[in-house]
């Protein structure tokens, strides 16, 4: 999937204006990269269209644990967005994001993510 149709299908997605769809998708691949490993991050990134691959970089070797409160907290502030709104682009993003990759790779990245982000993508483990 490369980089407008992945933002075309956030956009579709989460009922938010266009304009939001892209900070809304660096702020959930930023945030998103602080929750995995760094080695998951970069495995990921792999995967995504070069201009989605810089905000998968992780800042440090060891994921972070936070849930997915907190996790949509990051993101309303990163993308200045209501609460709301980041929670609708973060189910946006993952749920494109399933499509975006490879099934072995969505499933580890959800394999690192509390049960929670399951129910939010609707992508139970196998």
């Amino acid at each position: 999937m490369d980089y407008d149709t992945f933002l075309d299908t956030v956009t579709r997605r989460a009922p938010v204006p266009p304009e939001k769809a892209e900070p809304l998708t660096r702020a959930t691949l930023e945030t998103l990269a602080e929750r995995l490993t760094r080695g998951e991050a970069a495995d990921l990134a792999s995967e995504l269209p070069k201009e989605l691959k810089e905000p998968m970089v992780s800042p440090t070797p060891e994921a972070e644990s936070f849930g997915l409160d907190e996790f949509i907290d990051r993101v309303s502030r990163r993308a200045n967005v209501s609460p709301d709104e980041a929670r609708e682009g973060v189910r946006a993003e993952l749920s494109t994001l399933r499509d975006a990759v490879s099934e072995g790779e969505f499933r580890q990245v959800m394999s690192q993510l509390p049960r929670d982000f399951e129910a939010l993508v609707g992508a139970p483990r196998q």
